[in-house]
């Protein structure tokens, strides 16, 4: 069991590292975390929209003075629950992988996001979902903040005298998602390689890169992680979510070769020990990004777009 409560807001982790946590973990609600070293501070992931990252400042600031002024950021991927709030920082060093910044510019921005929502009543089912998934949150007035240094495979940083290791693990859940990890406290913030309590999304892909991505962690000397969504864990998560994908891509395999249509297989693979997991209709994203797998789509190609991907998803969530 967890040292700590899963309770949204600031908890230490220990000489002087921070995660802030948001619960439930469904759609938007993400962590991110703090590193302090005298008077140096590094942000790992900034929030979904600006009232709650500025808020996630405040709450940092109150707690860490330090963090009055934070001197860099690291976006461990693309998806907008880590980095439309970017602006609020957008005086410190920016760092995300290559291909995380890429993805940031090129996918969906906060203003798309905005009309959707408004749209959303004349969408019907698709609509109701969506809205669901993201009325909580304000896509108003963001302005787009994408890291301006980007690195591949693995960076080091200084923070103070505390060193941080950037993994770049992607293509998986996204395009570029990255490790942050801190040895020398046995500490490593995963994004969202790791959700705890609730189905993943593989947004890009392949299973193998995710599986190898939580061989990783395995691998680390470490015994505090935190997720990108869910509550601090230890390996133990780890390996749960491991078992997850082995199962759902066994599952999805025979399902293929037997010739049935991708999403009849997402709605045929018993959720089993999962089923109590949140956000179960994400199991026909991923049953389409491993149907892209199985017949020969290149490393990292690219999805159906985010509106037929919803599309998938609310079908399965209306089913019943």
């Amino acid at each position: 069991m967890s040292r700590w409560q899963y309770s949204r807001g600031l908890h230490e982790l220990g000489n002087d590292m921070y995660a802030y946590l948001q619960p439930d973990g469904t759609w938007g609600w993400s962590n991110a975390g703090l590193i302090r070293d005298g008077d140096r501070c590094l942000l790992i992931d900034t929030l979904f929209d600006l009232k709650l990252t500025g808020e996630m400042l405040e709450t940092m600031r109150r707690a860490v003075p330090a963090a009055a002024h934070i001197d860099m950021v690291v976006n461990t991927h693309a998806n907008g629950d880590h980095c439309f709030g970017n602006e609020l920082v957008a005086d410190a060093r920016i760092i995300a992988s290559r291909r995380t910044a890429e993805e940031i510019l090129e996918g969906t921005k906060p203003g798309q996001l905005a009309m959707l929502l408004k749209q959303a009543p004349t969408m019907g089912q698709v609509g109701a979902y969506f809205r669901h998934c993201f009325e909580r949150f304000d896509f108003e007035n963001i302005t787009l903040t994408p890291p301006r240094e980007t690195f591949e495979g693995e960076l080091t940083l200084e923070v103070g005298d505390t060193l941080v290791h950037l993994i770049e693990v992607g293509p998986a859940h996204t395009r570029g998602d990255t490790l942050v990890h801190i040895p020398g406290e046995r500490v490593v913030f995963t994004g969202d390689i790791l959700f705890i309590g609730g189905h993943p999304i593989m947004w890009a892909g392949p299973t193998r890169n995710w599986l190898s991505a939580l061989d990783r962690i395995l691998a680390m000397d470490v015994e505090t992680i935190v997720p990108g969504h869910g509550p601090i864990t230890d390996k133990h998560g780890v390996v749960q979510l491991k078992s997850y994908f082995e199962y759902i891509y066994d599952e999805t395999r025979t399902r293929f070769e037997a010739g049935m249509p991708a999403t009849e297989a997402a709605q045929d693979i018993p959720l089993d020990r999962y089923a109590t997991w949140t956000d179960g209709e994400r199991i026909a994203v991923n049953v389409a990004t491993i149907y892209r797998e199985l017949s020969g789509g290149s490393r990292g190609s690219q999805p159906p777009g985010m509106v037929a991907l919803f599309g998938i998803m609310t079908e399965f969530y209306f089913r019943g």
